[in-house]
């Protein structure tokens, strides 16, 4: 794409879509975003970077219409405080062009949504989620006010819009599944409009080691078996459980971020270190 303004950029989308089962749900097609031969991991396994966005799929096809209830069975019903939380964090004013990566089912764009409506007009916020995963796109899009938000299947690692486009970049539960994660942080930054905001949520590490040991047994001997008992899907649990003991602590993480170009780079930890907020913002100059 080669277009400048919002207007541009949605118009060309739009040619270019192709349906899905709805006629609201759409694909954008986009080429390989790194070569094959670079290796990365799938939870605790070495794998190349095609092969990991392959597995990656698999997993969220096969926990797709389980995901939400899982959710809250794995955190005990936590992970809503979190993202409420989260969302207030971003409080995006009035006419901001909010782009959800690896947003799933919605559940952060229909919280943006229900935030906005307490506080001023939805149909002033421009929300957009994409995932790589079709069939969690279109879990979402059928909930209730779906129609009010733009669902795009795409990469992470080659967003499908132009330098400039958005006003905030979220991202939740989500970054530790791309395969090079720099790459999604630096397109992240590409599309953002200088003075941007970039706000992710992410798993992370426990510092305290009473509470590590818990939430270690907790994660590797119930988790896996929840995921067996209510999604008929152990290994996709395990994979989840892995990939969240993978990702970078908070102070790399951090570095990662400033790395990509962000600038005024912070974090938050929730619940014991569990979960963290990290924010940051593209210079403006």
């Amino acid at each position: 794409l080669v277009m400048t303004t919002p207007m541009m950029w949605r118009a060309a989308i739009t040619a270019s879509r192709i349906s899905l089962k709805q006629p609201w749900i759409y694909v954008r097609l986009l080429s390989n975003a790194v070569s094959e031969e670079t290796i990365t991991h799938f939870g605790y396994k070495s794998v190349t970077v095609e092969e990991k966005a392959k597995k990656v799929q698999d997993v969220f096809s096969s926990v797709a219409s389980s995901y939400d209830i899982m959710n809250d069975v794995m955190s005990f019903g936590v992970h809503r405080l979190w993202k409420d939380w989260f969302v207030q964090k971003l409080d995006p004013p009035p006419g901001t062009r909010i782009l959800d990566v690896a947003g799933g089912t919605g559940d952060i764009a229909y919280r943006i949504l229900n935030y906005k409506q307490r506080k001023e007009r939805a149909e002033e916020y421009d929300i957009t989620v994409l995932d790589v995963n079709s069939d969690m796109l279109e879990l979402g899009a059928k909930k209730t006010g779906g129609d009010s938000i733009m669902w795009i299947h795409g990469d992470a690692m080659a967003l499908p819009f132009p330098n400039n486009s958005f006003d905030a970049y979220s991202i939740v539960f989500g970054i530790r599944n791309v395969a090079n994660i720099q790459q999604a942080l630096e397109e992240a930054v590409r599309i953002l409009v200088p003075g941007g905001r970039f706000l992710c949520m992410e798993f992370s590490s426990v510092s305290n080691p009473i509470l590590r040991r818990l939430y270690d047994i907790y994660s590797f001997q119930l988790i896996p078996v929840f995921g067996e008992l209510i999604a008929s899907d152990r290994d996709s649990y395990q994979y989840l459980v892995e990939s969240i003991r993978k990702f970078p602590d908070q102070e790399t993480f951090a570095d990662m971020l400033q790395d990509a170009g962000l600038c005024h780079v912070t974090y938050e930890s929730l619940s014991g270190d569990i979960v963290a907020i990290h924010s940051g913002f593209k210079p403006i100059s």
